[in-house]
């Protein structure tokens, strides 16, 4: 993922210190998150000492038995860290220094990982970014523990804002949201289970579910940075607006992604989502458009434990007739633009690299192919 300069990608991405629209000197995004990450699970430390190595097993910095991982294995299991930048730029683009922004990110960062933990529990995951996962090394009850410690982890990054100048009232306004958007992702999530096996879900109830399960954060990264950059109410609510729309273009592409996207560039198999009976929004689109022929076929196709390779290529056949793939890169594009509009109505008039940045970073993600 690419970002326009001043700003560069996550895993190596710079964030710029703006407090009068001009670029002070760059900031590195991973440079800013990872002593507030470290600071924040240095926590877990303790008399178990196997939770904070899970944490840390799990965030990348070791490997199972706690030793240091090599740098091509932190980078890849670390992930694009797409929501800390989002906060960072946001309080640049909103007139503030990004760096007084760094506790919130890291907050974020590690509230994320907390939902990949136990998402990979409940869906039976065996590999998080080409590692084991933590239940398939350490077993469901411990890999339990190790999300609801990253979970305590994130709140204590989030108050380190105490430290970096925050006014209090805008530490508990902020907590405050982390923990209504925190209610928002595991309502998601409990959309998203409570939809599997079902053939009844509509496209607007799945895009419903995901504003929750995947947006809401994307949305609270853009509000938080913001207000914590001197934004007013309605200037984080527009950059709030910008957030939802950017997270939900993210899900709706990856959900493209798992269907057709390149084994080479997303590091899954070909149409994986089909083979793992996904209901994501290209599926949904099909059932909505299909004739009760067509429906009838798909129950059959949808109906074993497992979907043969001939049922993933009949499948595959169905999407293209239904014009599947059109429609949800219409649905995509029109996340981004909206994004994009909600974004130049929020972000300061003018010289603004990190607005600028932003917006780079939405066309990056509208062509991500991985």
């Amino acid at each position: 993922m690419d970002i326009a300069s001043p700003v560069a990608p996550p895993n190596g991405a710079r964030a710029p210190g703006v407090a009068d629209g001009a670029v002070a000197d760059p900031l590195d995004v991973d440079a800013l998150l990872e002593p507030e990450l470290r600071r924040a699970v240095a926590a877990l430390d303790g008399s178990a000492p196997l939770l904070a190595r899970m944490a840390r097993y799990h965030l990348g910095w070791v490997d199972e038995h706690g030793a240091p991982t090599d740098p091509a294995t932190a980078q890849a299991a670390r992930g694009k860290r797409l929501r800390p930048a989002v906060a960072l730029v946001c309080c640049g683009a909103a007139g503030g220094d990004p760096r007084r922004a760094a506790p919130l990110a890291a907050a974020l960062e590690l509230l994320h990982n907390f939902t990949l933990i136990h998402d990979d529990i409940q869906d039976d995951s065996p590999t998080r970014r080409h590692r084991p996962t933590v239940w398939t090394r350490w077993g469901t009850d411990q890999a339990i523990n190790a999300g609801d410690a990253l979970f305590a982890a994130a709140h204590l990054a989030l108050y380190r804002l105490r430290e970096t100048g925050a006014p209090p009232e805008l530490v508990l306004r902020l907590s405050d949201g982390f923990d209504r958007m925190t209610v928002a992702i595991v309502e998601g999530q409990t959309l998203d289970l409570g939809f599997e096996g079902r053939d009844d879900v509509s496209p607007d109830a799945y895009l419903g579910m995901i504003a929750g399960k995947t947006a809401a954060i994307v949305r609270y990264a853009a509000w938080a940075g913001a207000l914590l950059g001197g934004a007013d109410e309605a200037t984080a609510n527009r950059f709030g607006a910008f957030g939802l729309a950017l997270g939900l273009g993210f899900q709706v592409r990856d959900d493209l992604l798992g269907i057709w996207g390149a084994p080479e560039t997303t590091g899954k198999a070909a149409a994986d989502d089909i083979r793992r009976r996904k209901q994501t929004l290209p599926i949904l689109l099909l059932r909505e458009r299909a004739d009760a022929t067509t429906q009838t076929e798909m129950a059959s196709l949808y109906a074993p434990a497992e979907i043969s390779e001939p049922g993933i290529a009949r499948i595959l056949a169905l999407l293209d007739r239904a014009g599947a793939r059109a429609a949800t890169e219409v649905c995509i594009a029109a996340y981004h633009d909206e994004a994009r509009a909600a974004l130049l109505a929020a972000a300061r008039p003018g010289p603004n690299p990190s607005r600028d940045a932003l917006l780079a970073l939405v066309d990056g993600l509208a062509g991500r192919d991985g």
